[in-house]
């Protein structure tokens, strides 16, 4: 029997907050009790107060992280054991998942069908898929003479500082979290100040699944305050960053003035979607675009942002794309049916409102949306925007804007085709339309991505890689490559006496 719909305005009204961060296993206010206002960006009210963390609050989860490491007291487990304890905080995240759903829609703006069915879930698969990894990972034995052995062996790195961004809160810190604790690491988390809620909440369901005290802290706060002290700190081994190219620029530079500690980098980019005449669905490429694009409200690093078509196609194929905006209207977000909720705050807003306006005053033409919207609900929504006639040197084709912003540029021969795409500062991903599959395999080739689609777009799982190229960051999350991160590789040598 089907269960009936929850009423996320209802929950809504009767849930309670806790913005205390997580330290050494237990919610704790900040060292010198100052907080900040989380805001809702579905009508702009005020949710809860949180932790203000700072330099003090940071050294003591650090500390904390530390200690729990080096007493073994998670390091030292067996593979098998740390196994069963993140299957279980896997199966915690899925039991709560209705209240973490809510907490991410609320602090976020994403419409609640999706934080419930993308974000809670893509958490609940990562952190369990490392789970049952971490003991069918083998080290190796080097081939040597007979009176010796050398051993290779992975090991934790130590105390990770996992600094993740706004848009995906869960998934970005499962993706940091899974690896990182599978083998064996302690964990300090900075979320985002723009949305901590569901970051502090993971941390008691793990205490709750048997993670011990101290091996995952939360720290919430500033960028500039509790991000910065985390990357600065000479007791962290490694940082996983996702966020802007600006900020992890810093990121590298911090690492420099501290302790050289590993600097794992993830950015945005403006993946170039490139569809030639020879594909034989031209509605399905447009459609596929339109909801790949507007999907989590434009705010996805990987937004197929740059629309490259065949001039003897693109009149149709922008009639399509323009023709799917209504369904992606933005609604409320707490409605079950809404598919595109509103941005993350007014400053994001206001920014995807001056990226619009730049490409007016450039010269594209909007096919559809260009305006603010719901403007008499206090939130921060904006109307899924269509720009054609876009060159590829104007504003919007070269800066990552991170709204529902979509440009369509057209292309005559596929060498110009390839030559526009990889004309990008960045290289996180790209998709390839094609019905010739020479041509598909030629093109996918060129393009300078970390992942490529041909003839889809959104096809993903946790047991491929993710990251880019150039400007869209350095190592990869997700996967068995993700364990490369957060180890060392240590040689032994045995000597062997006959």
């Amino acid at each position: 029997m089907n269960r009936p719909h929850p009423d996320w305005h209802a929950r809504a009204a009767a849930i309670s907050y806790d913005g205390r961060g997580f330290i050494g296993g237990q919610r704790v206010p900040s060292v010198d009790g100052e907080t900040f206002g989380c805001v809702s960006p579905i009508d702009g009210r005020t949710l809860t107060q949180v932790a203000r963390g700072r330099q003090r609050d940071v050294d003591a989860a650090v500390a904390s992280a530390r200690q729990a490491f080096a007493d073994g007291r998670w390091s030292k487990q067996a593979p098998a054991a740390r196994k069963q304890v993140l299957v279980r905080f896997a199966e915690k995240i899925h039991a709560a998942r209705e209240e973490l759903a809510l907490l991410e829609t609320l602090d976020m703006g994403k419409p609640i069908q999706y934080s419930l069915s993308v974000d809670v879930a893509l958490a609940v698969r990562c952190i369990g898929w490392y789970g049952e990894a971490i003991d069918k990972v083998y080290d190796e034995v080097a081939p040597t003479p007979h009176n010796s052995l050398a051993l290779i062996t992975r090991e934790p790195m130590g105390v990770i500082g996992a600094i993740v961004p706004w848009n995906y809160p869960m998934i970005m810190a499962a993706w940091k979290l899974g690896p990182a604790l599978a083998t064996g690491n302690s964990v300090v988390l900075k979320p985002s100040e723009k949305s901590p809620l569901t970051a502090l909440r993971l941390a008691e369901l793990a205490i709750e699944a048997g993670l011990p005290e101290g091996v995952f802290n939360v720290v919430p706060g500033y960028g500039h305050e509790a991000g910065e002290a985390l990357a600065l700190h000479m007791d962290v081994d490694a940082i996983g960053f996702t966020g802007s190219t600006r900020v992890g620029r810093k990121m590298l530079e911090y690492a420099g003035r501290s302790n050289l500690k590993r600097v794992y980098n993830g950015f945005g980019g403006k993946s170039a979607f490139v569809v030639f005449p020879d594909f034989d669905d031209l509605d399905r490429a447009a459609k596929t675009v339109a909801g790949s694009m507007f999907f989590n409200q434009g705010e996805s690093c990987n937004a197929p942002s740059r629309v490259f078509v065949h001039e003897s196609i693109a009149d149709d194929f922008v009639k399509i794309v323009a023709g799917t905006a209504p369904a992606h209207q933005p609604a409320d977000p707490l409605d079950a049916k809404t598919e595109m909720g509103a941005l993350v705050d007014d400053t994001q807003l206001k920014t995807v409102l001056g990226y619009i306006e730049a490409g007016r005053s450039e010269g594209a033409k909007i096919v559809a949306g260009g305006q603010q919207a719901r403007t008499e609900t206090g939130g921060f929504y904006v109307q899924p925007t269509v720009f054609d006639g876009v060159a590829n040197s104007m504003k919007i084709a070269r800066e990552e804007i991170f709204g529902p912003v979509l440009s369509v540029i057209r292309f005559k021969t596929e060498e110009e085709a390839i030559a526009m795409a990889n004309d990008s500062t960045y290289g996180l991903q790209a998709s390839v339309w094609s019905s010739n599959l020479n041509r598909a395999h030629r093109v996918a080739r060129a393009l300078r991505a970390g992942t490529v689609h041909v003839n889809q777009y959104d096809e993903d799982d946790i047991t491929v890689p993710f990251g880019g190229y150039k400007q869209s960051g350095n190592g990869r999350d997700k996967s068995l490559h993700a364990f490369d991160k957060y180890t060392g590789f240590k040689t032994t040598w045995i000597r062997i006496d006959s």
